[in-house]
């Protein structure tokens, strides 16, 4: 079944709605959390629609507009590892059609608070009803999911991850973020210091000779003043 719900802008992460949910259930908040990572993840060059294996849950996420326009979107949410594909796809696809349809002209506001969609959560409860029962789900959504037959008939089109891999990654790609500042640092201290070590070797190269032109020139002062 699905379990959680959220949306959020691309382009910051933004928290625009999520769904009412039981928090309660420990499982599910550390699934939350894991949610925040993946919006961190996503980029202008990331799937449009992908699966991400998180044990006993899975996270289905679909992003609309592609993820290079700034106003895209990602709709995400968690269900039952043993939830079908289909219909996990089939429920975002309704809920960013219904979302485009009624706050696409505010997406971009940049002064947007979290949540500012709150009300959205009415859609999305009526609708994670509907695909609560794969079974009912099948039938009501039949005429839907023959729409996006093209798209989801084939669910291997669908990209498919672990969620260990891209922690895994994202710790990588910190750790390598980190490197390069250090490095950067490094090379900057480098060449104040090589910087440093050049002017004082002209100055000990050419002191001794601007010594003894300042005294030629002194002499030569108090010789014809």
């Amino acid at each position: 079944m699905v379990r959680s719900t959220q949306v959020v802008r691309v382009s910051d992460s933004l928290p625009l709605a999520q769904s009412v949910d039981d928090d309660q259930d420990p499982e599910l908040v550390q699934h939350k959390q894991q949610a925040k990572i993946v919006f961190r993840k996503i980029s202008p060059s990331s799937e449009t629609r992908c699966s991400i294996d998180g044990g006993s849950m899975t996270f289905h996420y679909l992003i609309h507009p592609p993820p290079s326009d700034p106003n895209a979107v990602v709709f995400l949410t968690i269900t039952d590892r043993s939830y079908p594909r289909k219909l996990a796809f089939a429920y975002l696809d309704e809920l960013s059609k219904e979302f485009e349809m009624s706050y696409s002209r505010q997406v971009h506001q940049r002064n947007l608070r979290p949540y500012a969609f709150v009300g959205f959560d009415t859609f999305m409860q009526r609708t994670k009803r509907l695909y609560a029962d794969t079974r009912t789900a099948q039938t009501a959504a039949g005429s839907h999911l023959d729409r996006l037959n093209e798209d989801l008939q084939d669910v291997q089109k669908i990209m498919t991850k672990n969620m260990e891999d891209l922690l895994w990654r994202g710790d990588s790609l910190d750790h390598m973020s980190s490197m390069s500042s250090s490095l950067r640092d490094e090379s900057l201290k480098y060449r104040r210091a090589a910087r440093k070590i050049n002017v004082d070797a002209m100055i000990r190269k050419y002191a001794p000779v601007g010594a003894l032109v300042l005294l030629f020139v002194f002499i030569l002062y108090i010789k014809f003043r």
